[in-house]
């Protein structure tokens, strides 16, 4: 009998058509988001015009909103944001290619205009668009368009691309554009300009899988910075100019070694790794974890050893990450492994030393934590309103008060403060410090 209350698609669909109807219009009261996905699935049913229609309609919406999206409606939004996109490239891509290739360039013109108005730290937003636009080609492909056309279009994205969601377009579009819309494409980022106008061109050097031409646009001093180095370095492995990518790689290993430098660092090993220099990659994956707590560089680390060495290896990185000299990479580190109770104990214990101001490792540390220890998230929560309040950050006051609401949230779910302060005498002193700040303490109370 239990196995017929399961809520699965087969023991639905035997209510029939009409309970199930009566049951949608029952949930989907007062929830915009689902009322949504209605409309646009009795659309779809009615015509692939309907569909379009009710998506043009949607897209038109999205763009003119000005609503600030926290944290807790993000999920929404990339629900109503799916939705809008499964519906293009899905039947109405099917109908009408055409269409749905006009639509797709439309939902991705929203990008920076919702990046601007939204809270992202999980990168989960911009992701979304990132996997639109590598559906552009083939659905370019698909409806024919014209390469001078196609190349026009792309040209008018990549000037908007300040989140970096279509740095990988040129790639995805390579095929639709082929060598005309590729000319055409390279005359008018030339003609254009900006700052990331040569990015987008050595992307067309690769694309047509010209080795020297990309390598002519870097000079002496260029390839001496460990980024650029390390993203030419990339190109020769990929070319199987191996040793050309090592060289290339040396060259900047002073600067490397000086600063921070992720991107060389990946690149020294993948190019260490290509010519069997194996033992060297492994040392350099630990040196790389052991400077800035890199969780990839640890689990290849440990997915190369040894059965039972990878145990006593764990064990020495949480020794060392929680000993290391920068506690913010240690709670980065604990979190993302993860290693939450260990992550909860060390922000507990230094809790003195969260200043509130890398809100983009705070916040998503304060999410991870809230389930299960809502006493760190509480203080990293805090840390982030306190920093908003006293340096007058107004911009991040919509965030500080979501903040602090969750840790109202949360204040019945501690049952032990261990000596930290409780919400409410917290919250007090807050109110005595920081009474001259209406606009946050408004924005609270609405």
């Amino acid at each position: 009998m239990a196995a017929k209350r399961t809520l699965n698609a087969n023991n639905l669909e035997a209510l029939g058509a009409s309970a199930l109807a009566e049951l949608l219009i029952e949930v989907s009261g007062g929830n915009a988001v689902i009322q949504r996905r209605l409309r646009l699935a009795l659309a779809t049913a009615a015509g692939v015009d309907g569909a379009a229609q009710e998506v043009r309609k949607r897209l038109a919406a999205i763009a003119r909103s000005t609503t600030f999206v926290d944290s807790r409606k993000r999920k929404a939004l990339l629900t109503d944001l799916e939705a809008q996109q499964q519906a293009i490239i899905g039947p109405i891509a099917g109908a009408d290619p055409a269409q749905a290739y006009l639509l797709l360039v439309r939902f991705l013109e929203l990008a920076e205009g919702v990046m601007e108005r939204c809270s992202d730290s999980t990168g989960t937003v911009v992701g979304l668009f990132e996997r639109a636009a590598a559906d552009l080609g083939p659905l370019a492909l698909a409806a024919q368009v014209q390469p001078r056309a196609l190349s026009e279009q792309v040209a008018d994205l990549l000037a908007e691309n300040g989140y970096g969601q279509f740095d990988q377009l040129i790639p995805a579009m390579k095929e639709a554009l082929g060598e005309e819309g590729l000319q055409h494409l390279e005359r008018a980022l030339l003609e254009r300009g900006g700052p990331d106008a040569c990015g987008s061109l050595r992307q067309i050097a690769t694309g047509r899988g010209d080795m020297d031409a990309y390598l002519a646009q870097f000079n002496d001093t260029q390839l001496s910075w460990p980024d650029t180095a390390a993203e030419v370095a990339l190109q020769l492995l990929a070319a199987d100019r191996t040793e050309q990518a090592l060289a290339t790689l040396e060259r900047a290993a002073r600067g490397a070694a000086s600063w921070h430098a992720p991107e060389w660092d990946e690149a020294h090993i993948a190019v260490l790794e290509a010519l069997g220099r194996n033992q060297e990659a492994q040392k350099e994956r630990w040196r790389c974890f052991a400077k800035r707590l890199s969780i990839p560089h640890l689990r290849e680390y440990l997915r190369r050893l040894d059965d039972f060495e990878d145990v006593e290896a764990e064990t020495k990185a949480f020794q060392l990450a929680e000993a290391h000299a920068l506690p913010l990479l240690t709670l980065q580190f604990l979190v993302g492994w993860p290693a939450l109770p260990r992550a909860g104990r060390f922000v507990i214990e230094h809790r003195e030393q969260w200043n509130g101001e890398a809100d983009a490792v705070y916040g998503p540390a304060a999410e991870r934590l809230s389930a299960d220890h809502p006493l760190a998230a509480s203080l990293l929560l805090r840390a982030m309103v306190v920093f908003a309040l006293k340096v007058g950050k107004a911009k991040r006051y919509r965030e500080a008060a979501e903040h602090l609401r969750t840790c109202a949230l949360l204040d019945s779910r501690i049952d032990d403060w261990q000596g930290v302060m409780p919400h409410s005498e917290f919250a007090g002193r807050l109110r005595e410090l920081f009474a001259l700040k209406w606009s946050f303490w408004t924005l609270l109370e609405r």
